[in-house]
């Protein structure tokens, strides 16, 4: 059985008389990838934080190994998580290197520096962005830079890795890359998604949340059903053999409700 290493029991967050977060509980074990996804508004990034350790539940409680998060200390909290938010705004003249070299801060004192900057040259070779490491983020394209925010976070030597939206404004070639880069590096991570088609490649489990409320989790076969997609988000999800490879596609169309000129049984 793996082991989990996050849970989340009956965790709420109300704020200004909203409920954004409506008592969910979830676990995510060692090593798998959690999409969270749902329809605008659905609560997706308030879960995310508090998972993360960055917003306080105001009702249940989140749990690491075990123990309540409350008690993590920053330092603790740093070493334990690292989080890319949508809008990483990097001061575009920073150097590459530098910027990434900011995720060893909670290890100051702990390693050398010859050992931190060995961790910073690992972290860019894994997300595959070593030969910008000595460039200004400002000349890097979109999905150069949500890798070099990846290193960032992989440095920190995360016990779960948070995503909020990481593919918005990339392509779709850099989209797949950059969540492909994401599941080959065998850590524990949860991503807000709001692409659908990307979901089943990429995750392990999912997590469907709609009006504040988790709707369903499991597998993405479990899921992304034709039911919980067409109550949750209004779309069909049609399933299509690849035609050229040994997998199934998914395809997320909106119903058409027009009418139709000429009766269907012609």
């Amino acid at each position: 059985m793996s082991h989990v290493v996050l849970a989340a029991d009956a965790a709420s967050y109300r704020t200004a008389g909203k409920t954004l977060v409506d008592a969910v509980s979830l676990s995510v074990t060692c090593g798998s990838r959690l999409a969270v996804i749902g329809p605008n508004g659905a609560g997706k990034s308030t879960l995310l934080r508090m998972l993360a350790a960055l917003l306080q539940p105001t009702g249940g409680d989140i749990h690491l190994d075990g123990e309540s998060i409350t008690r993590l200390t920053p330092l603790e909290r740093a070493r334990q998580f690292a989080f890319v938010g949508q809008s990483e705004t990097p001061d575009p003249q920073l150097i590459v290197e530098d910027y990434v070299a900011l995720g060893r801060i909670p290890y100051h004192g702990t390693f050398t520096k010859a050992q931190d900057r060995e961790s910073v040259a690992q972290a860019l070779h894994r997300v595959k962005i070593a030969h910008c490491s000595g460039r200004r983020i400002g000349s890097l394209s979109g999905g150069e830079r949500q890798r070099v925010h990846l290193a960032r976070a992989i440095t920190q030597q995360p016990a779960v890795l948070f995503l909020d939206e990481p593919t918005n404004h990339l392509d779709p070639k850099a989209r797949s890359e950059l969540l492909s880069l994401v599941a080959g590096l065998d850590v524990t991570t949860i991503a807000v998604l709001h692409d659908l088609p990307l979901v089943a490649p990429f995750a392990t489990h999912v997590a469907v949340m709609h009006s504040a409320q988790l709707v369903a989790m499991g597998t993405p076969d479990e899921t992304l059903t034709p039911r919980i997609v067409s109550d949750v988000f209004e779309l069909d999800v049609l399933r299509l053999r690849h035609p050229s490879q040994e997998r199934e596609l998914m395809v997320f169309e909106t119903p058409d409700t027009s009418p139709h000129p000429y009766p269907r049984s012609l």
